[in-house]
């Protein structure tokens, strides 16, 4: 019963969803393309197989691509026969896989959470397991799945204090769906406990530790750019993924660590590539020295802001970096990937909105490789601290490279549980 009604108010919703993409395509073209994928009336590529087996993968946006490719990657490997279908929802999601997969993997975005919707991608691709990522639950996707027989695995879950409060007033939606997943795999034992709580069986759930521990920072393509940045030999900041209202406390906190550090160079990534070109009049609007990454030309020992408007690069803007601030916490949105600086050696500051690496940013804190401040003002302090004090940097990366050396099981763990269920799928 509760499922029908959410359709139907699904199906109401329909043109608002359409409006809402038409509004985004403004500044993103790519959101008014493919819509076609989003309601599964698209066909498979011309080399897709369905005689073959399939595992679909979905993640939701960037980060659950990143944190998903060690995963897709040792699925590649073990199965070298299986063909992979990744989808996610966003067209930044969409052009990392491209970025990691190339033609190695079948790409779409998801279906919009229909009942007609969700049976069409199913037909067309046919997979024996879906891999959600993260908490990803989506009612008629999950029963489709459950009735076709397609295997459906929770991986990489994490339960906020929060979401649980919100599916457990739900009652018997939540634990109906929850019934009807096949495995969870939990990032940490607090979410395996609200999963439990919820309903789900603790023979249905096993910790496996968060994939996003799986940090590739191998050897990269050395880049004239970033060499010309670290050989200015420069204090330099990196403020990566920020958020719409966060550039101006982040900027304000620059100009007084320029105060006692006038070579300071600021890096600033913003979350959305819509919008660089106001981050950017942000900065010039405070009279700082402001440059496009796109530019290419050299940052000068004038320079103070380079805008970081790329993609793909975010572990190069890190290993120019002295001191990484993540962005995302210093307004209500959760942070972004913490481990990515930490696993580069790089002491890691973090505002307190942090409910989307909560468990990840406590065992980083803990270690002592990361540090919460509460504002702008609490931010300029510590930088100021630790800009001047080489040896306080050194002991928060080494730390934090440390933690991350110590948590890179969940990729294992997580393809133990996957055999059984490709086995049985089959």
């Amino acid at each position: 019963m509760y499922r029908i009604i959410y359709s139907v108010v699904f199906y109401l919703a329909i043109p608002i969803i359409l409006l809402r993409l038409l509004l985004r395509s403004i500044k993103v073209p790519a959101y008014r393309q493919r819509l076609a994928e989003r309601f599964a009336f698209s066909s498979p590529a011309q080399d897709f197989t369905r005689q073959k087996q399939a595992i679909w993968v979905h993640a939701v946006s960037v980060g659950e691509t990143v944190a998903s490719a060690p995963l897709v990657t040792a699925l590649q490997q073990r199965y070298p026969g299986m063909q992979i279908i990744i989808t996610t929802m966003t067209p930044t999601g969409s052009d990392r896989v491209r970025d990691l997969f190339g033609d190695k993997v079948f790409h779409r975005y998801i279906p919009y959470d229909l009942p007609g919707a969700c049976q069409r991608f199913l037909e067309n691709y046919q997979p024996s397991l879906l891999i959600l990522m993260e908490t990803e639950l989506w009612p008629n996707l999950v029963y489709a799945c459950h009735r076709n027989g397609v295997k459906v695995l929770l991986a990489n879950a994490r339960l906020s204090e929060k979401s649980a409060a919100g599916y457990g007033r739900l009652g018997t939606f939540t634990r109906s769906l929850l019934e009807k997943i096949d495995k969870i795999a939990a990032q940490a034992s607090p979410d395996a406990q609200r999963f439990i709580d919820l309903g789900v069986k603790p023979a249905q759930i096993e910790v496996t530790g968060s994939l996003k521990f799986m940090v590739e920072t191998g050897a990269r393509a050395e880049q004239a750019y970033f060499t010309s940045i670290r050989r200015n030999n420069r204090p330099t900041l990196v403020a990566a993924s920020t958020r719409d209202g966060e550039e101006e406390k982040v900027l304000t906190a620059f100009e007084e660590c320029l105060k006692t550090i006038p070579s300071l160079l600021l890096i600033l990534v913003p979350r959305h590539p819509e919008r660089f070109a106001k981050v950017f009049r942000l900065s010039e609007g405070r009279q700082l020295v402001t440059v496009w990454r796109s530019d290419n030309g050299n940052v000068s020992q004038q320079t103070q802001v380079v805008i970081g408007d790329s993609m793909g690069e975010m572990l190069d803007y890190y290993s120019v970096a002295n001191i990484a601030f993540v962005g995302g916490s210093l307004v209500n949105t959760g942070c972004q990937n913490v481990l990515e600086p930490a696993a580069l050696g790089i002491p890691v500051l973090v505002g307190p909105s942090q409910f989307n690496f909560a468990t990840i940013c406590k065992q980083l804190e803990h270690s002592g490789a990361l540090t919460t401040v509460q504002n702008e003002g609490e931010l300029a302090k510590k930088l100021s601290d630790l800009f001047t004090d080489e040896k306080a940097q050194q002991k928060m990366g080494r730390r934090g490279k440390q933690l991350i050396r110590e948590n890179q099981n969940a990729l294992p763990a997580l393809l133990d549980l996957i055999e059984p269920l490709i086995r049985t799928g089959a």
